[in-house]
């Protein structure tokens, strides 16, 4: 009898609706700290910080997968590892949306309102979809399966690097004062863990958000293998 595997069982997508509709209902609901310039536009840490954090795990989960397509062309290997960068895409999009609108809202006192500003976060995170996106072209020029798959893996090990460097490194590095929390006057994340209520929300939301990113990336990627399936034939 063929052992199930685990991403095809239920039970950690029932797992998942229930820690976004306790997210949701208690993220908009339950108190938060009155904290300067944030007020009540701290509730989208449970939205626009946990996208992210399922944009970089998913990533990972890419990078991992090129990593080993390189030691052994399978091209399944090549499914999970293009599949995975796409859902990252999706989650890295509305990290940026959603942290445009918080902007707009939390920034208002500094900046005018305005959505976007130069800041180095934001700027990082956008250079480094950017090179995201250059894998999805990279991928749609060229028809050789094994070419695609061998050029996209060396690649998506680049984009990977890039993103470490302009999200987590640059800004570090850079002497412009961020107004992103920690930065330029707000509070940092040890504030927000302070507050009892804030972790009872943050931690689900947190799980919830990688779960369904792991839901979504498995959806692709047996897509994906059907429509290779049918192709061969």
């Amino acid at each position: 009898m063929i052992k199930k595997d685990i991403l095809s069982k239920s039970w950690w997508k029932y797992l998942c609706v229930i820690f976004l509709t306790y997210t949701v209902i208690a993220g908009f609901l339950m108190p938060v700290p009155a904290l300067p310039h944030l007020h009540e536009t701290i509730r989208n840490l449970y939205f626009h910080v946990c996208m992210w954090f399922a944009m970089m795990y998913i990533f990972t989960v890419s990078l991992v997968y090129s990593i080993k397509y390189l030691n052994n062309p399978k091209e399944d290997y090549d499914i999970i590892a293009s599949q995975s960068t796409y859902t990252g895409l999706v989650f890295g999009v509305l990290g940026l949306v959603t942290g445009a609108l918080w902007a707009t809202y939390s920034w208002e006192g500094g900046t005018g309102g305005v959505s976007w500003i130069s800041d180095p976060k934001i700027n990082g995170a956008f250079v480094a979809l950017l090179s995201y996106f250059a894998y999805v072209v990279l991928r749609n020029a060229m028809d050789d399966e094994q070419k695609r798959a061998r050029i996209s893996a060396v690649y998506n090990i680049f984009a990977y690097v890039m993103m470490i460097v302009f999200i987590m490194i640059y800004p570090r590095l850079s002497n412009v004062d961020s107004m992103h929390p920690g930065n330029g006057g707000n509070p940092g994340f040890n504030s927000y863990d302070l507050d009892s209520h804030m972790r009872l929300v943050f931690y689900p939301a947190v799980i919830g958000w990688l779960l369904l990113c792991t839901w979504i990336a498995s959806v692709n990627i047996r897509t994906e293998r059907i429509k290779r399936y049918f192709h061969n034939i």
